[in-house]
């Protein structure tokens, strides 16, 4: 603090400025703005929904992993829900096209592999809009939120509920479904099929 105080004053005595309050002033200026980019391009993501289950968007899947910003530029993290998801190259174009349509150039659009994607990472409101749009929800596997292997189950550890009309009693049909991540079962009280995501 004295030295502060020593230092003001000898700016002063040869009539110069002290600039570290301008300095202060455009940092918080700059972080102020910086924040505000990001809740632009949060809000802006939140209308980028999945090109195979249109009632959820990427951050709901767990595909969107961050947003931060890196001196001006936006960076998106996204993670595939598995390697080769035919479904990336249309992702990514929706982001791209957000994120130009909000002005919020410039950004870029990240994927990262590790750590591996999982349903787990889905929400319980997730769950609930898959549920209403007739796809059986995956199976919960693991409270622990540490970086694991990806695990691909050929089995649905438990039976799956019919998504229509909640019976218990169904049935495997296919091992997959209108989409590699999911299987076809069929429920045997009201005979519809329906997807169910396979849990990671």
């Amino acid at each position: 603090m004295a030295l502060n105080v020593a230092l003001s004053r000898e700016l002063d005595a040869f009539g110069i400025a002290d600039p570290r309050p301008q300095q202060r002033h455009q940092v918080a200026t700059n972080t102020a703005v910086g924040e505000t980019r990001i809740a632009a391009a949060h809000a802006a993501l939140e209308c980028v929904m999945d090109p195979e289950i249109p009632v959820i968007n990427l951050r709901e899947l767990g595909v969107l992993r961050n947003v931060v910003l890196a001196g001006s530029t936006l960076h998106i993290t996204i993670t595939p829900t598995y390697a080769g998801c035919p479904a990336m190259g249309q992702m990514r174009e929706d982001i791209e096209v957000a994120l130009h349509n909000a002005g919020l150039s410039p950004f870029k659009v990240v994927s990262v592999l590790s750590p591996a994607w999982t349903t787990d990472w889905m929400s319980a409101d997730t769950h609930d809009k898959l549920r209403r749009y007739g796809i059986a929800p995956p199976a919960h596997l693991s409270d622990s939120t540490h970086e694991q292997p990806i695990r691909w189950h050929t089995k649905p550890q438990t039976t799956p509920p019919c998504p229509q009309c909640a019976s218990p009693l169904t049935e495997l049909v296919a091992q997959s479904g209108s989409t590699a991540c999911k299987a076809l079962w069929r429920c045997t009280q009201c005979r519809e099929p329906f997807d169910y995501f396979k849990p990671y």
